[in-house]
């Protein structure tokens, strides 16, 4: 794998990408020039200039930790990467982006997942969805996560996602958001095992890469399906099975039932990733304990606190919490991710995606509530800048700045 996650983030594209990339071949995918050139773009590019940086300038310019090329698309085993580490991120979408991955690597991730990507819009060649292919060496394993209600569908998409830059491929069969489900995909496939099978098989067959599926309990209290599921997936070659331990109908409220992940777990004999209710190292180590998950997914417990990486790692390791981040980690923190965010996305755009983020990284912070109503409606990337670093003044000097924002094009 790699002797380091860290990498300098500077290094990250702008979305203009030279043209002398190299060609990898397509095999499966049989897609059009356009649509190859659109992946490569976005997903192929940054490895090997990369790689390159690396070679020519690496020792001059970076301190950076060298990296073993392990080759895309080439078989990595889930189960041994969760035994060095079973701290997993989960796919969650407009959070889990290209930066905020890489600050959850870096605080101690051993495996990340992507947003969910729509089947349909990669198939339609839609260029924001191959932007969030976007990927880096230093991440790795990294698992893009695809949704879809159709079998030639999802085998499309992952034959497309899997030539590029990706260590596994995750199928959802988990969300419960309304838009999800009328489109007949994620929790809505628990309630027709038949078809979730045809779509897991497909995939399997399809992708370059060991594929993986996220499920709920069930479509509600009196139709609890994992066990079934998880069973099925291993029956067609699923590598591993994650199961948030909650129903379609409890969506994200109530309680999650970790009882049910130790019933898949023994149920199955591929690996087993526990979700829900995890919010602090004790909580990771307990629901090892209890259910004998081989990973543990943190999900809207990273909101604003990619720290619980850190946290529940070094509490598995020596059974200490420790101390939580200063302020002035905070804040580095808060600048890095927006200056990676606008790096990637651009400047307008950048800034929408992070005022959720900026929002969360201050909540039950003294000042926070004031500082959000006006993070919210700012625009500029100096502004913002600015804005953060005289919040986190206040604490040192106790004076509170005169806000004044320099008019800037939004």
């Amino acid at each position: 794998m790699m002797s380091c996650p860290i990498v300098n983030t500077s290094l990250l594209p702008n979305s203009q990408a030279g043209p002398n990339l190299p060609q990898r071949g397509i095999k499966k995918a049989q897609r059009t020039p356009f649509l190859f050139a659109s992946f490569a773009l976005f997903c192929g590019k940054y490895f090997f200039d990369f790689d390159l940086l690396l070679t020519n300038e690496g020792e001059n310019r970076f301190s950076v930790c060298s990296l073993v090329k392990i080759p895309y698309n080439d078989a990595m085993d889930i189960r041994e990467i969760l035994r060095q580490n079973p701290l997993v991120l989960a796919p969650m979408a407009g959070i889990t982006d290209f930066p905020f991955r890489m600050i959850c690597k870096e605080m101690g991730a051993g495996l990340v997942y992507s947003e969910m990507l729509s089947v349909e819009a990669l198939v339609r060649e839609h260029k924001r969805t191959f932007g969030m292919l976007h990927t880096d060496p230093a991440e790795r394993p990294v698992v893009f996560q695809i949704f879809g209600s159709t079998p030639e569908t999802m085998a499309e998409a992952a034959q497309i996602v899997s030539i590029g830059e990706v260590d596994f491929i995750d199928i959802n069969m988990g969300c419960p958001v309304p838009k999800v489900l009328r489109s007949g995909a994620g929790s809505a496939l628990l309630r027709d095992i038949v078809l979730a099978r045809e779509i897991m098989a497909a995939v399997v067959e399809a992708s370059r890469v060991p594929v993986t599926v996220k499920i709920r309990l069930g479509w509600d209290a009196k139709s609890i399906v994992a066990t079934d599921f998880a069973r099925a997936a291993e029956a067609v070659g699923i590598v591993a099975v994650t199961v948030h331990a909650r129903t379609k109908a409890q969506g994200f409220g109530g309680f999650a039932d970790w009882s049910m992940i130790k019933v898949v777990k023994d149920s199955v004999g591929i690996p087993v990733i526990g979700n829900g209710d995890v919010r602090s190292g004790p909580d990771a180590k307990r629901m090892i304990d209890e259910t004998g998950c081989d990973g543990v997914m943190i999900g809207r417990a990273i909101e604003g606190n990619p720290w619980i990486f850190r946290e529940a790692k070094q509490y598995l390791e020596t059974g200490v919490v420790p101390p939580h981040p200063t302020l002035d980690e905070r804040r580095s923190v808060m600048l890095r991710h927006f200056n990676d965010m606008i790096r990637l996305a651009g400047e307008d755009i950048g800034i929408l995606e992070m005022r959720k983020h900026l929002s969360w990284y201050t909540k039950g912070l003294q000042g926070g509530a004031e500082f959000r109503e006006r993070i919210n409606h700012m625009w500029g990337v100096g502004n913002v800048k600015r804005e953060i670093n005289e919040y986190f003044q206040v604490f040192k000097t106790g004076v509170a700045p005169v806000h004044q924002t320099v008019p800037e094009s939004s």
